[in-house]
């Protein structure tokens, strides 16, 4: 089969951590193909919403202060980053690829989607896949460590996976560290320098970047190798799958340790093991809907890698795979663990996994929403929305684009909302903390670029608080 032809990496820069309630301000993006060859590029930025806070560490670090005053909306951002990745993946569907974008990037854009009124998923739907180079990195330097030279953190013997780093200990030229679109060439040139000596690899990554790819590839005969980073020590696995609970969970077994002796415990300890797999036990669960740090064993380089001889690892991967009862039972105890996930949230925010998908009805009015611009028009389709996130967000959209036009209820919940996120503590952060954590910060020995960051956020921060006094 073709490796995948349409590669789009991107990268964010945002007020803060919280990722519930940071706010996007600048996303890059690059369009590529198989050979890492560029075929267009994005980069966009906007102003912070006049609800957001943001963190003087995030502006220290990525330098967008600029953005301050910036003309663009955040809806126009993100109604424009919708509008090209759409046109990117009209022939063919795309492969979304980021750094550490599962635990993050990928987050801020499901939710910022959500918060405009877009299709969150658009990354991993119609075709669309997504692959994580930080997992994949954790691969590599598990099975495959003389692809890159990996950098050292502290002087040793941990390691540190940290984007700039990888790129000095490898000669890559960093650029304007922490801008989006530098942070997106920065991850194909690692691509590149792994592409040179080992392009099956990627090849593989780019294969398991979608839960049909994952599934395919564990099917296959012998074992797998993964490869985990934890506190920036490496930790090699050989495993096989051994279950899996519907929609997105899959669990491997460990082959160091040997199979027999785990068949034939009794099930409420292969209940317990399942339902807290750790890193000492025999069982490990990832989710087939993110990238998994693994390979197939005729991928790893070094055959002394593990403690037992390969042989004796494809023998005990053939004896799970062949062991039906014991995947229906590692399935069964995967089921029948109580999920205490909590979906009682106070803010619409944090409800974008908690609700439910929008209705047929609402998706088609939230598409009449961005092609009309009208006040009047918009008014009407946001009293429509039947889903309360989706119509509360649309009133704010409504308030921030015609706030002459806008009813008096509207106007009333919008100016609440911008005064309990400017004046209140919540799961935002707070207003107060963060200017005293500017003042602090402003005292430190800072270079003159830090310094004038700093008294630029301080100086956006005060006038929010003008506003609302």
């Amino acid at each position: 089969m073709e490796p995948p032809n349409n590669l789009i990496f991107y990268d964010t820069e945002t007020t803060g951590l919280i990722k519930d309630f940071a706010q996007i301000l600048q996303c890059g993006s690059i369009q590529a193909n198989r050979n890492l060859e560029t075929q267009d590029e994005q980069n966009l930025g906007c102003a912070p919403l006049p609800w957001a806070i943001p963190h003087p560490m995030a502006m220290v670090t990525n330098k967008k202060t600029h953005l301050f005053n910036s003309n663009v909306s955040h809806y126009e951002m993100m109604r424009d980053l919708n509008r090209q990745w759409r046109q990117w993946t009209i022939d063919e569907p795309g492969v979304f690829i980021t750094y550490n974008g599962m635990a993050y990037d990928e987050e801020l854009i499901r939710r910022q989607f959500y918060w405009n009124l877009f299709e969150s998923y658009l990354t991993n739907t119609n075709g669309n896949s997504r692959l994580d180079l930080l997992l994949m990195m954790n691969n590599v330097v598990a099975f495959s460590p003389d692809l890159l030279n990996i950098p050292l953190y502290d002087g040793g013997p941990a390691i540190s996976l940290k984007q700039a780093d990888l790129a000095e200990a490898n000669g890559i030229e960093i650029g304007d560290a922490h801008d989006a679109i530098a942070d997106c060439k920065l991850m194909i040139s690692l691509l590149e320098k792994i592409n040179k000596k080992k392009p099956e690899l990627i090849d593989f990554f780019l294969s398991i970047s979608s839960k049909a790819g994952v599934q395919e590839a564990v099917q296959q005969p012998g074992f797998l190798g993964l490869g985990e980073v934890f506190r920036r020590e490496v930790f090699r696995y050989p495993v096989v799958p051994c279950g899996s609970k519907a929609p997105n969970d899959l669990m491997f077994f460990d082959l160091s340790f040997e199979p027999e002796e785990v068949f034939d415990l009794d099930t409420q300890e292969i209940y317990s093991m399942v339902q807290k797999p750790g890193k000492s036990g025999p069982f490990k669960k990832y989710g087939i809907n993110k990238t998994i740090p693994i390979c197939p064993s005729s991928m790893i380089d070094d055959n002394n890698t593990f403690d037992i001889d390969f042989a004796v690892l494809e023998d005990r991967a053939k004896q799970v795979r062949e062991n039906i009862d014991f995947q229906s039972l590692v399935s069964q105890a995967m089921a029948d663990k109580i999920n205490n996930w909590n979906n009682e949230y106070d803010h619409i925010e944090q409800m974008i996994y908690a609700g439910g998908f929008p209705s047929k009805e609402d998706k088609d009015l939230m598409a009449d929403f961005h092609r009309i611009d009208s006040a009047e028009e918009r008014i009407k389709i946001c009293r429509n929305i039947t889903d309360e996130r989706h119509r509360l967000f649309a009133e704010r959209l409504i308030c921030q684009f015609y706030p002459q036009a806008a009813p008096e209820d509207m106007m009333s919940r919008y100016e609440s909302l911008i005064t309990q996120r400017l004046n209140e503590e919540g799961p935002w952060g707070s207003l107060s903390k963060v200017m005293a954590e500017l003042e602090k910060l402003l005292g430190k020995d800072n270079s003159p670029e830090t310094q004038t960051i700093l008294e630029d956020t301080k100086e956006f921060l005060a006038q929010r608080s003008i506003s609302i006094d």
